[in-house]
């Protein structure tokens, strides 16, 4: 069973996992090296014990206690109690769901090793848009992509911001993160996967005409915001697909346009 200790120290040292949550800069330095992520909100600390993370602590406002109860029973990590206005001076935000924890990384698989069982596949270049994380990964969960493959600059699925747009989503599809780009998508290649890019390019093929559902193994590519893939994954791709548009809109928001594409690539398969 864990420690309830109240705290009313915002300096106090055994808070120093959650200082300055919104010093993005800071945390990305911080969280891989130290191996820590911070769970934000009751379902998505729950989903992130459920996938198996080890707790390092907990911060929760009072009335945040007894619906945690059971995870602080369970726990043997210690469970800081402090008023939402410390919560606040420690972490820099306003902590609306007033529940946090601060959860130990696990090493993260290599790329062929994910790829083995994988059949649908989703690949992400240069997405460093923490909210476009979190929605990518909601949908590869919901939709049934098998793996998340990153190129090494995308930004940290285990952000704060990124597990909490998610739901928690990041902790239910498996990924890795390629250590070459635009190479290692070699690996990929070699493993048996039909490499596709999604572009509104006028020149890429319909998806619906690319029938991606009925390839026995797929991985499809998708790019940042605004700039979309670069012209060496272009390159280096198999096909490039599109999603036809109406109305004169050239194309969506990635999360969105994921979502359909996800949706495209798994229909008719069945889930498990």
């Amino acid at each position: 069973m864990a420690d309830l200790i109240t705290v009313d120290d915002p300096d106090d040292p055994r808070l120093r996992d959650y200082t300055g949550l919104t010093d993005v800069e800071l945390r990305r330095r911080r969280e891989p090296a130290e191996g820590l992520f911070i769970a934000e909100g009751e379902k998505v600390i729950r989903r992130a014990r459920q996938a198996g993370y080890e707790m390092r602590s907990m911060l929760l406002s009072a009335k945040w206690v007894d619906v945690m109860r059971d995870v602080i029973e369970d726990v043997p990590a210690p469970v800081y109690a402090v008023s939402p206005d410390l919560a606040e001076r420690v972490t820099g935000y306003h902590v609306h769901r007033g529940a946090l924890a601060s959860m130990q990384r696990k090493p993260l698989p290599e790329a062929e090793q994910l790829l083995q069982g994988a059949r649908r596949v989703v690949i992400m270049e240069s997405v460093n848009d923490h909210t476009n994380i979190g929605a990518i990964f909601r949908s590869a969960a919901a939709l049934g992509m098998d793996a998340v493959l990153l190129s090494p600059d995308c930004a940290d699925p285990l952000y704060r911001r990124s597990v909490k747009v998610s739901m928690g989503a990041v902790f239910s599809v498996p990924y890795a993160r390629l250590e070459t780009w635009p190479r290692g998508l070699e690996a990929v290649r070699h493993t048996g996967f039909k490499i596709l890019a999604l572009t509104p390019d006028e020149k890429a093929t319909s998806i619906d005409d690319a029938a991606p559902h009925r390839i026995e193994r797929v991985a499809l590519m998708l790019g940042a915001e605004g700039d979309g893939l670069s012209a060496q994954a272009l390159m280096a791709a198999d096909e490039w697909v599109r999603i036809p548009m109406a109305h004169g809109v050239d194309s969506l928001n990635v999360g969105a346009a994921a979502a359909v594409a996800f949706y495209a690539v798994t229909a008719g398969r069945p889930q498990g």
